[in-house]
């Protein structure tokens, strides 16, 4: 059987209800922020934003298999000249729903413009927050292992007696390390910080995140043939990736703009779209909407 791509035109509270529960094996998904492309999507005050999410992740912590992954890409905005609480707010809410708070990432825009406020200076950096229904997940670490860098020519050329042992931290931290298990890797495990370029292309959408990021959570968290989720996909960045790399996929879009514009985008593959009216339209074959 090969790989298929599912895309919804509706709005996602609505749209996630008809999939399968258990269904999912990761979620990666940049919803709007808190009073954010008000001229696209309409905005959510910073008040309301929980409010409004805790539906959405609801239906998601239904969708997602007890060994998934859901990434949220997310960023705090600034009301009345101090940073909003809204995500930290979020995230405490969503543990009652059952959500395991596992990890947070940083995404670091490695292009971001130089800048400053009369209080403060530009981000250059965004969360990218990991949640899991079970402590228990699928995760594949070796997929996303980076290269040792040349430190290690002169580093670990001569070791001492003290790096041929686990030698406690001298700072009481309670951790230690064997420098001399280094000495035959070639490569690392990575950070929990990514850096990427801001994506720089014209797709026509005002937050398009670059392809990088998708697909190392792609990779870290699923194998081929498995479902990638995106419930705000946009230019369809998550699930266009997830098409290229073997995934199934699946896409949930509020603007008919957007949603035309991922299919046609999409690389050969048997392709589903669901208009409001959920009508299946046979795959291999590409419509607009009607």
């Amino acid at each position: 059987m090969g790989i298929s791509t599912q895309l919804y035109l509706g709005d996602c509270k609505e749209e996630l209800k008809k999939l399968a529960e258990n269904s999912v094996d990761l979620i990666v998904t940049s919803p709007p922020y808190a009073d954010q492309r008000k001229s696209t999507y309409g905005g959510i005050r910073a008040e309301k934003y929980v409010e409004w999410f805790l539906p959405v992740s609801a239906e998601l912590f239904r969708v997602l298999k007890p060994t998934g992954t859901f990434i949220l890409n997310i960023k705090e905005k600034v009301v009345d000249g101090e940073r909003s609480t809204y995500v930290i707010e979020l995230i405490l809410e969503m543990r009652k729903q059952g959500w395991f708070w596992t990890e947070e990432f940083i995404w670091h825009k490695k292009n971001c413009y130089p800048g400053k406020w009369p209080n403060r200076f530009r981000d250059a950096w965004e969360r990218l927050l990991q949640f899991n229904k079970d402590k228990k997940f699928k995760m594949f670490q070796e997929e996303v292992m980076v290269p040792m860098g040349n430190w290690t020519r002169t580093r670990l050329k001569n070791l001492s007696e003290t790096d041929k042992t686990r030698d406690v931290s001298k700072v009481g931290s309670g951790f230690g390390k064997n420098i001399s298990n280094w000495v035959t890797r070639s490569k690392a495990y990575p950070t929990n910080v990514l850096h990427l370029a801001t994506e720089c292309n014209n797709k026509n959408h005002s937050a398009t995140f670059p392809e990088e990021l998708p697909e190392w959570f792609i990779k870290l968290f699923t194998e081929e043939k498995d479902t990638v989720l995106d419930p705000f996909s946009g230019s369809g960045t998550t699930v266009i990736v997830a098409n290229r790399m073997g995934r199934n996929s699946i896409g949930i879009e509020l603007l008919p703009d957007y949603y035309q514009m991922v299919q046609k985008q999409l690389e050969p593959a048997e392709l589903y779209l669901f208009e409001t009216n959920n009508e299946k339209i046979e795959p291999k074959k590409r419509y607009a909407v009607r």
